[in-house]
């Protein structure tokens, strides 16, 4: 039985490892568009901090890797078409057989639509290529422009000011992490990045990016200007499905899947951030990423196996505000209950009953990830 994967990510990388692990006679393919070199994508947003050059995030070589698990390695190809009812698909590299394909594909970076000369220069960093490029850009600046205040915006303008560059971050929303945190907590991140150097200018959008000698004019949706030496783009992801559209499998937010992780092809599985899981989540985070993948490796090794996702509480790197959040369902009734200080903030969402449906903990606070995580449902 022959598995191919698309892609090269920690969802592609950890899958390989728990399939290998589940059936050390498995036949594996792995294909991407890339170089294949295994990294930590988190990584990427605190790497200025951790002093991590783009040769040292690499934690191993895809041939090194593709060797150690005795994997087909099919790197710097890109997949154009896949056949689902004849299980053949078809790619810079040539034309591929499988049994059961898997669709890793990961998610690209959301484009905003901003006018002006400078808008074309606004750069993302969604992998460790972007993340070469961010480096050398940086080089001699002092002032970055941020667009995005939730996680990726955060931990972005908190591993600037290590960098010794301020930041002005950008956001629609009134406040820092408007998705993830209750009002108050907002409002504690929002002090303790500002304390630190942080510029927010919130409740707006960023409508004009104009490039001079000396840097870019960021003028946003209230007319007030900002002078920005780069502009950097954090406001989400987006899954990448095309391919699963052209294949014929069902798209919502990200390629549907059921709790084996498969498409509505049986044959075909998707797994990381360009998976919806039961028409329900999208969860571009790691730890869902490691359940999913064990569970899909028994599977696709003949023991169908349902994923389960338990509590995954998410940590936030902000060094200068260390976080962790749990929020609450949406289909969860109940209301925060909050205790703050100028050390931290515990905010616990609970039901009607008593029961612990969310948290936000920051500061201080966040200590008590370990003894209050056991208290909270599952989410699948």
């Amino acid at each position: 039985m022959n598995t191919t994967i698309i892609g090269s990510g920690v969802a592609a990388w950890t899958l390989v490892r728990e399939l290998r692990k589940a059936d050390p006679e498995a036949e594996i393919r792995l294909i991407t568009a890339d170089s294949g070199d295994f990294y930590s994508k988190p990584m990427l947003s605190n790497a200025l901090a951790s002093g991590k050059t783009p040769e040292s995030l690499v934690m191993t070589p895809a041939a090194k890797f593709a060797e150690q698990q005795k994997v087909e390695l099919i790197a710097n190809a890109t997949v154009h078409t896949v056949d689902a009812v004849g299980r053949k698909l078809t790619s810079t590299a040539g034309d591929f057989s499988y049994d059961n394909l898997v669709l890793a594909l990961g998610a690209d970076t959301i484009k905003l639509p901003i006018e002006g000369d400078g808008a074309a220069d606004v750069i993302s960093v969604n992998d460790l290529t972007d993340y070469a490029a961010f480096r050398k850009l940086l080089d001699g600046k002092k002032e970055v422009a941020v667009l995005g205040a939730g996680l990726i915006g955060c931990e972005f303008a908190n591993d600037l000011l290590k960098a010794d560059i301020h930041t002005t971050v950008f956001d629609l929303a009134d406040r820092p992490l408007a998705r993830l945190l209750p009002e108050q907590a907002s409002a504690f991140m929002q002090a303790k990045l500002a304390d630190k150097g942080v510029s927010w200018k919130l409740g707006r959008t960023v409508a004009n990016i104009v490039k001079s000698e000396t840097g870019y004019t960021v003028t946003d949706s209230t007319g007030e200007n900002t002078h920005a030496d780069l502009v950097l783009s954090a406001v989400g992801l987006r899954p990448r499905t095309d391919l699963a559209k052209t294949a014929g499998l069902t798209v919502g937010r990200g390629i549907v899947v059921n709790g084996l992780g498969q498409t509505s092809n049986e044959h075909i599985y998707s797994l990381g951030d360009c998976a919806e899981y039961l028409g329900k989540f999208v969860l571009p985070y790691i730890m869902p990423v490691m359940q999913a993948a064990r569970a899909m490796a028994q599977t696709l090794s003949g023991k169908p196996t349902e994923i389960k996702f338990p509590a995954m509480p998410v940590s936030i790197k902000t060094p200068d505000c260390p976080a962790v959040v749990n929020p609450p369902l949406p289909e969860h009734e109940g209301e925060w209950e909050i205790t703050a200080d100028e050390l931290g903030v515990k905010a616990l969402f609970k039901g009607k009953d008593g029961a612990l449906l969310g948290m936000a903990l920051l500061g201080e606070a966040s200590k008590e990830r370990q003894a209050l995580t056991p208290q909270l449902p599952a989410m699948i």
